[in-house]
């Protein structure tokens, strides 16, 4: 009789969200959707596919689009279905069962997730109280366990901060194993904190970016890596052959048809958050509902808080969902309408529960 692997057994499919709030700011999408003119080029565009030819193996318009995009070889960037793709690539073929992966918690749940999928051994860092990183920590443990793979998002999600990039460079110098530093929120901090310059000089780096965030193609799974030559051969041979179709691949060429709108999109974005920053520390100072407000390098902003479980049911109330990490809520950045209701929902929230503590 056949026999389920154990650690097959135990999984579960993900649920989808079922969020019919009516304002959802739980998720790190964009708020703004492409414009009417980018849309028809889209359209136009798919409309000269021959959808009886297998895709491009390599997407080569798409890679070249996103190299040019972002200032880098074309030689050295694999596309992937979104950078959860990517992800499970690397760990499934650069680590053999067994190997050392080490994690810095809390990050990207889906790190560790490929690990233990893989029945690789994991090596979780903790973050300082603060969330910061202590990068000694980091490179004594991967020392210590021989470690194989180290796997972050720089900024990170869920905290919402950065590490600078001198720091990322003194671990990748200071280590054997491969660095693999997932930049999806990159676009909303510092491109000059970007490793996307480093991976030719630097033979042990692999650089993940995505669409899905500044550049607002979440629904389409668009995921970049960028590596030396070397790596990103072995990647482009382990991906499975076809695995940008051609939809996707001509959807994201046309996306990176119009650098000046992605520019300023992303520049909207950015204000929009730190607009939103300032009112919820504003309001923090009015009603104290927060332990502190975090200095986002994302597309959302981090609020400490014990309370994040009744506030979360309070909001969804409201029909408005945040991301709640039981010790913190992570609020994504939305429309200037949908932040000002939520800072709203937020004062009348703080004060129901000091009412409810007098009580």
């Amino acid at each position: 009789m056949y026999k389920l692997k154990e650690r097959l057994a135990k999984l579960n499919p993900p649920v989808p969200p079922q969020n019919h709030c009516r304002i959802r700011l739980d998720a790190n999408e964009s708020y703004k959707n492409l414009p009417d003119y980018m849309i028809e080029d889209i359209q136009r565009m798919v409309g000269e596919i021959e959808f009886n030819r297998y895709p491009d193996p390599f997407s080569t318009e798409l890679c070249k689009g996103f190299a040019d995009y972002y200032g880098v070889d074309p030689e050295c960037v694999v596309a992937g279905a979104g950078s959860d793709e990517l992800i499970s690539i690397i760990n499934a073929n650069f680590l053999d069962p067994g190997e050392k992966l080490v994690v810095i918690s809390p990050d990207f749940a889906m790190y560790q997730f490929y690990g233990e999928l893989n029945e690789q051994d994991i090596i979780a860092v903790p973050k300082n109280p603060d969330f910061t990183v202590d990068m000694d920590k980091v490179i004594k443990a991967a020392r210590e366990n021989n470690a194989d793979m180290i796997c972050f998002s720089n900024p990170c999600n869920p905290t919402s901060l950065g590490l600078d990039k001198s720091e990322v460079i003194r671990l990748a110098k200071s280590v054997d194993a491969l660095v693999v530093v997932d930049e999806a929120y990159m676009d909303f901090w510092d491109e000059s904190q970007s490793m996307l310059d480093q991976v030719k000089t630097l033979n042990n780096v692999i650089v993940l970016r995505t669409c899905s965030k500044a550049l607002g193609l979440a629904a389409v799974r668009i995921g970049f890596a960028v590596a030396n030559e070397t790596l990103a051969r072995v990647l482009k041979a382990v991906k499975p052959a076809f695995n940008m179709n051609t939809v996707a691949q001509t959807i994201g060429t046309a996306l990176f048809r119009f650098p000046d709108h992605l520019h300023a999109n992303t520049m909207e974005i950015i204000e929009e958050r730190d607009r939103l920053k300032a009112d919820l520390i504003g309001l923090n100072d009015q009603v104290g509902l927060f332990d502190e407000v975090l200095d986002s390098k994302n597309n959302f902003v981090v609020a400490l808080t014990p309370k994040a479980d009744l506030i979360c049911e309070k909001l969804k109330e409201r029909s408005i969902s945040v991301s709640n990490h039981h010790s913190f809520i992570r609020i994504t950045v939305g429309r200037d309408w949908e932040n000002r209701e939520l800072t709203d929902a937020l004062a009348e929230i703080a004060r129901e529960i000091q009412s409810e503590t007098a009580e």
